[in-house]
């Protein structure tokens, strides 16, 4: 789905634009930017703010951890709108079941040349990744929103996540037992050892794996919970209101299960999957209510802009070395800048890369894989 600031279609929800141009902004070049920045100044809060760009190694959360799952999260925000626009216009149920397919099959295809599929080393090929983990969600996701009423949603939802949790805990493996969480032990990196072939991410399993994809699904499925919330017939306060407070539940209940599950990235456990879904939530309602509501939108344009195509940056700034642009309108003095030269080129490289999107943005070119 596409849109423009100017003259949205009525009924248009351009904050889900935003987040996702948001989210993507990090991984654009927004985390390299503040990263060089806050090495700059280097006084220790600033130095905390970088830690929040780095991954936890195991158990925990930071803000980096965020920015997968709100990705998923969005696009089950956006299921409801784009299923209920193919059906308005007159689509059949048999040609959305294609376009599922033929976008689930697009996306795996992008992910395995992500990875490197077309250097033919396959013995060291590793077969999951983001882009595969995206592509399953949103195929299973899909077919749930087509299929279930918002209470089946959200039985599946729940379902997943104790079933997750029931098996991580209950089902032993061979050498460790049950219910053990550590990299080498958990059931997840088992059945990544034996069930994927080529490469693993981290040597006893994958951040991306078979099993821990499950609960990926939910997190996909909460979003698309509020989806429906926003496309329901209740005020904008209330649907705001509703958002925070859904945010605020879906933390605490991460925080409470965290206690027996901890929250932990890599294994995606349904902890994590609840508190990182409160932060969505959060930051939905927010989005919602500073573009939607109260209709300040020229300040998100920059962030529309990369959420309109966010897989073809994702894909073009692993295949293309954007920085070879920049250089050619800086090389001249940036060598000159001294401790200010990391900052600014970040600055140079992730305005090059907008400029890029802006371009597809104005050319009205969507990748809408």
């Amino acid at each position: 789905m596409t849109v423009e600031i100017k003259g949205a279609p009525s009924g248009r929800v351009v904050s889900i634009d935003a987040l996702r141009g948001f989210d993507m902004f990090w991984i654009t070049g927004g985390a390299a930017f503040f990263l060089s920045l806050f090495r700059l100044i280097d006084t220790p809060f600033f130095n905390s703010l970088s830690q929040q760009l780095n991954h936890v190694q195991w158990n925990g959360f930071r803000f980096w951890d965020l920015i997968f799952p709100l990705f998923l999260f969005i696009v089950g925000a956006s299921m409801p709108f784009s299923i209920s626009k193919r059906l308005q216009r007159g689509d059949s149920r048999k040609e959305l079941y294609i376009h599922i397919i033929q976008r689930t099959l697009t996306l795996l295809i992008l992910g395995l040349i992500f990875n490197g599929l077309l250097d033919l080393d396959f013995s060291n090929f590793r077969y999951a990744g983001v882009l595969q983990r995206i592509a399953l969600c949103y195929f299973f996701a899909a077919l749930i929103v087509m299929n279930t009423r918002i209470r089946g949603l959200a039985i599946f939802t729940g379902a997943i996540l104790l079933l997750y949790w029931a098996a991580m805990m209950l089902i032993p493996v061979p050498g460790y037992g049950a219910g053990v969480l550590t990299p080498e032990g958990s059931l997840s990196a088992f059945i990544d050892q034996y069930a994927l072939p080529g490469r693993l991410y981290y040597r006893f399993g994958d951040n991306e794996g078979i099993l821990s994809t499950l609960p990926a699904i939910s997190t996909t499925l909460l979003g698309a919970l509020s989806g429906h919330w926003l496309r329901s017939s209740f005020t904008q306060s209330i649907k705001v209101l509703g958002l925070f407070a859904a945010g605020i539940v879906c933390l605490f209940l991460g925080w409470i299960w965290n206690f027996v599950f901890p929250i932990n990235k890599i294994l995606w456990t349904s902890s994590y999957v609840l508190y990182a879904g409160g932060w969505s939530l959060l930051l939905l309602g927010l989005f919602y209510w500073i573009i939607d509501v109260r209709g300040w939108r020229k300040w998100a344009f920059p962030f529309v802009v990369i959420g309109l195509n966010p897989i073809t940056i994702y894909v073009a700034q692993a295949l293309f070395d954007f920085g070879i642009i920049a250089r050619i309108f800086v090389n001249g003095f940036i060598d000159s800048m001294g401790v200010f030269r990391p900052v600014f080129w970040a600055f140079c490289v992730l305005t090059v890369k907008w400029l890029f999107l802006y371009f597809l943005y104005k050319k009205r070119i969507f990748l809408k894989a």
